[in-house]
């Protein structure tokens, strides 16, 4: 099959790479569309040391399911679209997280083109059934491949109880900047974005949220003037935690999306003398997303750059590493 490939510090196409073999209890899935991502342009500067085919947000086609059980319980998936989270889990009965519902946290799991399991960014793919879960027809292909960093950001919902009256504050204003904005005004707290692009902040102005360019003077006076309750750091940046205990208040709750590969030292005495709340946010329920693009909650198009096909998969991951460029999309 044509697979876009990381190994020995390159990104290549090639079109021999071996079909996937799904095991007992697994689906092969034949890719629709796929879109990039930081933490895949994090892949290719270095990121968990992957080789592979990177990708993890995708939208597919059940072919085929290994397994007379598996079968007997998913069968009713074969053909149809659906997207899958993206750990694949032991589901063993020793296994302490497995067993305690938190299979993202599993420590035999692989991930999805991040960590030992081939990803998106080919023309096939093997999961876990249990992963798997079915796109409403209502729902597009160029909706359904944001089910993954959507559901990433309900995760915020689920860690964290935001009340009406809370001020959040969102760093960055990148994809999962943008995402994130779009879910946690579902909270009714009182929302605002920092990042540095006018165009990009004016799409969050759109729904209603408050905006400032980080290089505005209102940007440096929200700590005095409007101390924040939550800030969520979606920046990218090795730089952005930093920046974001800077502005959290005493006491506050600081959320952390972001993955680099890049290294940073950090004085973590704030979080001590301020006592500030760290909270790690990965892997998000994937019911809530599905729901809500089902009810056309969110408005994704604007967040779409291009679209382009597997074989201009390294064009396209050029063109994701520009400055100003939100999501990519690859149609395989």
């Amino acid at each position: 099959m044509r697979a876009l490939v990381y190994q020995n510090a390159s990104l290549i196409l090639k079109h021999d790479y071996p079909l996937p073999a799904p095991r007992e209890g697994e689906a092969l899935i034949r890719v629709l569309i796929t879109g990039i991502c930081n933490t895949d342009l994090e892949i290719i500067q270095g990121y968990m040391g992957f080789q592979g085919i990177p990708g993890h947000e995708f939208v597919g086609v059940v072919e085929q399911i290994c397994g007379d059980v598996a079968l007997s319980h998913y069968g009713h998936l074969l053909g149809k679209r659906i997207v899958g989270e993206i750990n694949a889990a032991c589901y063993q009965s020793d296994c302490f997280f497995c067993q305690r519902d938190m299979p993202s946290q599993c420590p035999q799991r692989t991930t999805l083109g991040i960590d030992r399991r081939d990803g998106a960014f080919a023309e096939y793919l093997t999961l876990p059934v249990q992963n798997l879960y079915p796109v409403p027809e209502q729902v597009s292909d160029e909706e359904a491949v944001f089910v993954e960093p959507l559901a990433a950001n309900f995760e915020i919902l689920e860690q964290v109880h935001l009340h009406p009256t809370d001020r959040v504050l969102i760093l960055g204003d990148g994809k999962m900047g943008q995402l994130a904005a779009q879910v946690l005004s579902l909270s009714g707290s009182n929302i605002a974005m920092i990042g540095h692009n006018a165009e990009k902040l004016a799409l969050a102005e759109a729904r209603g949220i408050r905006t400032y360019l980080s290089h505005d003077d209102a940007y440096f006076s929200l700590e005095d003037k409007h101390p924040i309750d939550v800030v969520v750091e979606c920046s990218g940046s090795a730089q952005g935690f930093e920046t974001a205990l800077r502005l959290v208040r005493a006491r506050g709750t600081l959320i952390l999306k972001s993955t680099v590969a890049a290294k940073s030292t950090l004085n973590l005495a704030p979080i001590v003398i301020n006592e500030i709340r760290v909270q790690g946010s990965r892997c998000g329920p994937f019911a809530p997303a599905l729901h809500a693009l089902n009810q056309h909650l969110f408005d994704i198009q604007p967040l779409i750059s291009v679209c382009y096909s597997l074989n201009e998969g390294l064009q396209a991951f050029e063109y994701a590493q520009q400055k100003g460029v939100l999501k990519v999309l690859m149609r395989i």
